[in-house]
């Protein structure tokens, strides 16, 4: 998918006139886009895990995620969750549960999690959108009730997201996702602000 990233002032968030200057954007190449997706998942309040021992299955548990971001697990108590990817959390529980395992293998699998994005622009209804699931930003734009087929510029959607303190933004060709000439491979973040723009015409 054809992805385009720079920076945007805040203040230019969703305005009624928001335009992108793709002067200065970077182009992202199909595999740098496919590692920046690796990154989306981060467990939250609220998800629910699964956290497998595959060396001693009776310490498998389901765990929801307090509000203060723990976790209660067999022999090491409360671990701190919230925050961490999938993949991290297991790494520091290998090392919590090291003398007592043979195997120092642990999985953990979001199992299920609910977040929200924002979806405005030249769409039904926009608004937030809630997700217990990945949503791409075709699905988003769909639970918002689908784009205005006359209005909308699906060339140009554009992906608000804070990364670090920043804000960044992500120029997404959804025109080619549902011509079939590339994959609806970008999913959202907890938090995205998806915008669809409307074409400029001559009057």
């Amino acid at each position: 998918m054809s992805i385009s990233i720079l920076m945007l002032g805040v203040g230019a968030m969703f305005s009624g006139c928001q335009s992108v200057d793709n002067s200065s954007a970077v182009k992202i190449r199909g595999d740098e886009a496919a590692q920046l997706q690796k990154e989306v998942l981060i467990v939250r309040e609220g998800d629910v895990l699964k956290i497998a021992f595959p060396g001693a299955t009776n310490l498998d548990t389901t765990q929801q995620v307090r509000r203060d971001g723990l976790i209660t697990l067999p022999i090491v108590g409360e671990v701190k969750a919230a925050g961490l990817a999938p993949s991290d959390l297991e790494k520091e529980l290998a090392q919590l549960y090291s003398s007592q395992l043979l195997s120092k293998e642990v999985t953990v699998t979001l199992v299920s999690s609910s977040f929200s994005v924002f979806v405005t622009g030249a769409v039904v209804r926009p608004g937030k959108v809630m997700a217990d699931h990945p949503l791409t930003a075709l699905e988003a734009i769909l639970e918002a009730g689908g784009y205005d087929p006359v209005k909308a510029d699906l060339k140009s959607v554009s992906i608000i997201r804070n990364e670090g303190g920043k804000t960044k933004t992500y120029l997404l060709n959804v025109k080619d996702v549902l011509e079939g000439k590339d994959n609806d491979t970008f999913v959202l973040r907890p938090g995205d602000k998806l915008f669809i723009p409307v074409k400029f015409t001559w009057f």
